[in-house]
């Protein structure tokens, strides 16, 4: 297959992203777009460079030149444009993250893969972040096996949606399944083992409070911890503060073994750091030995032209450069459907947990 031909299915903001990024592919282009709101539809096609703009899903899914799908649609519509891409017409898919927002999505998406000949990728682009790779590289090493993980993400509030979507838990299963599930998937990836027990105590504080939409006042939540247990006997903690947008770093990453800690620090988003303060921040990674003590710091600098084409760190890039090898028959998945599920039932359980008072069992 010398050319990827990619159809977006939802036509916003992080689809802009996508685009940009499969722009970069030397063997990558979007060919058909399709979103509700014909103006984000045309303004897509326009950035994919005169792709066609189909008026619906199914006939996106009538395109003759598709040979992949992108789900960058609302996160409640995901299981349900899965269902109508296999009945339809059955082709590789990268489907953003969270996979589902209902619990009971779960088994039907199951049943509905089983035997699907077809590549499925659930994109967590955090895992793809040059200094979030650095960190997975090295963390054995550095640490001589990880026993404790922190994440700690200070960050703005949600950005606007269209039509608001993302204000409401019914529609994004909840900030600990929308934003989190990317975390929840970094502990498993990290620790290599899964979550046995889940407690998190998490809630609306400060954002969107002055908002109403059709007379009802937002439910999003913007401020939590959550701890997870291992089977392997590792720990974990997510920080998450949605109103720190201040904050040098956007992510911080530590994970700490007998032999010592490992550190990776992430600006948010160039776009947003002031002119006023100089250049944004340069992400970093820091190993710290118990012997001999000291702190190495390195610097992960990210392509310019990466940074440029999403707010992501360069990872989106990454993540297509990995799936487009996948569609061309080289390589294999490595965010599996069973990956995106086990990021959301995590998610799903630091909801319940943070509402209940109560730990889950998983």
């Amino acid at each position: 297959m010398d050319m990827v031909n990619y159809g977006i299915v939802g036509c916003g903001m992080m689809a802009r992203e996508h685009i940009l990024n499969i722009n970069l592919l030397p063997q990558g282009r979007v060919s058909v777009v399709y979103d509700p709101v014909e103006e984000l539809a045309q303004s897509c096609a326009d950035l994919a460079g005169d792709a066609v703009v189909a008026p619906s899903l199914e006939a996106l899914l009538a395109h003759e030149t598709l040979d992949a799908i992108v789900i960058v649609s609302p996160n409640h519509l995901h299981a349900t444009q899965l269902a109508q891409i296999v009945a339809t017409r059955p082709l590789p898919i990268l489907c953003e993250k969270p996979l589902f927002t209902d619990p009971s999505d779960k088994a039907a998406l199951d049943a509905l893969f089983k035997g699907y000949r077809h590549p499925v990728w659930v994109a967590m682009e955090y895992r793809y972040m040059p200094p979030v790779a650095a960190l997975i590289e090295q963390a054995e090493q550095a640490t001589g096996g990880v026993k404790m993980l922190s994440i700690r993400e200070h960050r703005f509030p949600f950005l606007p949606k269209v039509g608001d979507w993302n204000r409401f838990n019914a529609n994004t299963g909840g900030t600990l399944v929308e934003k989190c599930c990317h975390f929840f998937d970094l502990m498993r990836h990290i620790l290599k083992a899964e979550p046995v027990r889940v407690m998190a105590s998490a809630g609306q504080v400060n954002n969107h409070l002055d908002e109403i939409y059709d007379g009802e006042v937002p439910d999003i939540w913007d401020a939590g911890y959550v701890i997870v247990d291992f089977d392997s006997g590792a720990r974990a903690m997510l920080e998450l503060c949605m109103f720190a947008e201040g904050s040098r770093y956007q992510e911080e990453i530590s994970a700490v073994g007998p032999k010592g800690k490992i550190e990776c620090l992430v600006p948010g988003p160039g776009r947003f750091w002031p002119a006023k303060l100089g250049p944004a921040p340069v992400p970093q990674v820091i190993i710290s030995p118990r012997a001999p003590q000291g702190p190495i710091v390195a610097e992960i600098p990210v392509d310019p032209a990466l940074l440029a084409a999403g707010d992501h760190n360069g990872s989106t890039f990454y993540q297509h450069q990995r799936f487009h090898a996948v569609v061309r028959g080289m390589g294999g998945v490595e965010v599996t459907l069973s990956d995106g599920a086990k990021a959301v039932a995590m998610g799903l359980a630091a909801q319940e947990s943070a509402r209940t008072g109560q730990a889950v069992i998983i």
